[in-house]
């Protein structure tokens, strides 16, 4: 982490003068802050009951962090919420010892457990988007702990709130106050978020996958602020199906799989002497460390995408415009697959909704398959629309809640139009099987199914309709590793077989380099580097790819993407002129461009 550090030491610190939340919510010395034995937690009743959490017990102390790993739906996020009284209606949660800050919380209602969250617990939940209200300015969410709480007078709620943005790494932090959570890229709404968990200096932190939607450079800072939170005395909880960024924080590990705690110990030899076999099958599955090579670049026949100086703008939350994508063209060909990189807010998702013509461009053109696709009426692509499928970032919104899985794959197949339900239902299951999901998840919907399982039911979604272009927006973001390294080899085999073309848009570096043949860097809007991903990775141009590359977590490293070399130890030189850097690409990089 010291390359971490000393990119964070010429990052603009907030401080908030007063005591510390050690000083401030519970005990340093006495004991655990959080202690938790033979915890069980169950969801609904009869045949259809889920037990999610089995006689789980653990510790957190002051100062230190506890990681849980572990597959989507093997109970983190169940016993993780049970520590706040928010497990849901439908659950029955049960423990033989349960104390929070050195009180029996067993018998907690809905009083206790309201001063408790927040206060003395935070909480920074997985999915952003439906956390926060997207009826209100996003200010407003992350005062409501100050205000809740008592902690401010309403006047300085708002520069709080600036400070907490600030601190957190949101650019222009009091027009992102001001902004609604549908203005926001997936990044700035997590930050958002554990800016909100941060409001009333908690003693604890529960942390669902607090890094999941940022590019490595803000995951980089994010982890330095936990590491300083923790170092100052708060507890951490972080929950997280990333090794690397477990590895750079966690004190303790524990493994969880079926609701149960198969492994726990120090990070050190967990990670590093792992003994149960499922601990070492998720070691072994981490992208960049299977040992991969990248897809070859060599891809031959006429364009199936094609981009032309696309431009977008927006309207800004106090007036103005702010440009999204600036001057961006790309070429794509069947069976090739290219990677989209760069922070969060760069403007990759905006490009994407460009590509699959959920957006007109305000300047430029798209061609798929040599003819018009954008600027032309939608019931003129329509007839089209199965050749380009999306992967979405957040499946919980793009779902319809009141729609099982089902029905929600079933509605893009177009090869079972006038079949049977029955045969429909093989081919949706066909297609689950595919992505890791089985039978039983058929008729389950959005809201009974973990972050990972959404995930997979949307890239079933996508296939359903046989597309010949998949546009990927953080397609495995949300998955453990071991269904992760399951997709990816998925849509390699995919790209192979069926010559199926994909953008893929990720701020995981490794999981690009395992996945993509070219890469592209993405910065304010624009293209600041390209190229084949082992010459980009391995001998970066640009001082922003060099700063991304040198602050992915150690263990997320690959031989392209350094440790040792440039690209790997230059945190110090690339990471000081990140925001600064500019846009101009050096020969190698123009040349690649």
């Amino acid at each position: 982490m010291n390359g971490v550090r000393e990119a964070w030491a010429r990052a603009p610190k907030v401080t908030r003068p007063g005591r510390t939340a050690a000083a401030t919510d519970g005990p340093t010395s006495a004991g655990p802050l959080i202690e938790v034995a033979g915890l069980d937690v169950r969801f609904g009743t009869g045949e259809g009951a889920v037990h999610a959490v089995r006689g789980a017990a653990l510790e957190l102390s002051a100062g230190r962090c506890l990681a849980l790993v572990g597959e989507s739906g093997s109970g983190k996020s169940a016993l993780a919420r049970s520590l706040l009284g928010l497990a849901g209606p439908t659950a029955t949660v049960r423990a033989s010892r349960l104390r929070l800050f050195g009180r029996d919380a067993v018998g907690f209602g809905d009083r206790e457990w309201r001063a408790v969250r927040g206060r003395r617990i935070g909480l920074v939940a997985q999915d952003a988007l439906v956390a926060l209200d997207p009826l209100r300015p996003v200010g407003r969410e992350i005062a409501e702990p100050l205000l809740v709480h008592r902690l401010v007078p309403r006047r300085e709620a708002g520069a709080r709130v600036v400070e907490l943005l600030a601190r957190v790494g949101v650019p222009e932090p009091a027009e992102r106050a001001a902004s609604h959570v549908h203005q926001l890229s997936g990044g700035l709404r997590q930050r958002a978020l554990i800016a909100s968990a941060l409001a009333a200096e908690p003693g604890v932190i529960v942390a669902d996958e607090p890094t999941t939607a940022l590019d490595a450079s803000v995951q980089a800072r994010i982890l330095y602020l936990l590491g300083e939170l923790k170092a100052a005395g708060t507890g951490l909880l972080l929950i997280s199906h990333d090794l690397a960024v477990v590895e750079a924080l966690a004190d303790e590990v524990a493994v969880m799989k079926d609701g149960r705690i198969v492994e726990s110990g120090p990070a050190s030899e967990v990670l590093d002497h792992p003994r149960h076999p499922y601990t070492r099958a998720l070691l072994a599955a981490v992208p960049g460390g299977r040992g991969r090579p990248a897809p070859s670049a060599v891809v031959s026949g006429e364009p199936l995408l094609v981009a032309r100086d696309l431009v977008k703008g927006f309207a800004g939350p106090r007036g103005g415009r702010r440009t999204a994508v600036a001057g961006v063209s790309l070429t794509l060909r069947p069976g090739e697959s290219l990677g989209l990189v760069g922070e969060s807010g760069s403007g990759k998702s905006t490009l994407a909704r460009l590509v699959l013509g959920l957006t007109a461009p305000d300047g430029g053109d798209v061609l798929l398959d040599g003819r018009p696709w954008s600027g032309v009426p939608e019931r003129e692509r329509r007839p089209r629309r199965g050749e380009i499928q999306l992967i979405p970032q957040d499946p919980l919104s793009a779902f319809d809640p009141r729609w099982t899985v089902e029905r929600i794959v079933g509605e893009g197949l177009r090869r079972a139009v006038g079949a049977s339900r029955a045969e429909r239902r093989v081919q949706v299951l066909e297609l689950l099987e595919r992505v890791g999901l089985t039978g039983e998840h058929l008729t389950r919907r959005p809201a009974a199914l973990s972050g990972g399982q959404r995930q997979r039911v949307a890239i079933a979604r996508a296939l359903a309709p046989g597309p010949r272009l998949l546009v990927c927006d953080e397609p495995v973001s949300a998955l453990d590793v071991s269904v992760q390294a399951q997709v990816l080899d998925l849509l390699r085999e995919l790209q192979s077989s069926l010559g199926l073309a994909t953008l893929f848009i990720s701020h995981d570096l490794a999981v690009v380099r395992e996945v993509c043949a070219r890469v592209m860097v993405m910065k304010d809007g624009r293209i600041v580097e390209a190229g084949p991903v082992g010459e980009v990775f391995a001998a970066p141009c640009h001082p922003y790819t060099r700063t991304l590359l040198a602050a992915v977590p150690k263990r997320a490293r690959g031989a392209d993407a350094g440790g040792d070399g440039p690209a790997g130890t230059g945190t110090a030189e690339a990471g000081t002129g990140a925001a600064e850097a500019g846009t101009g690409a050096g020969p190698a990089a123009q040349e690649r461009l």
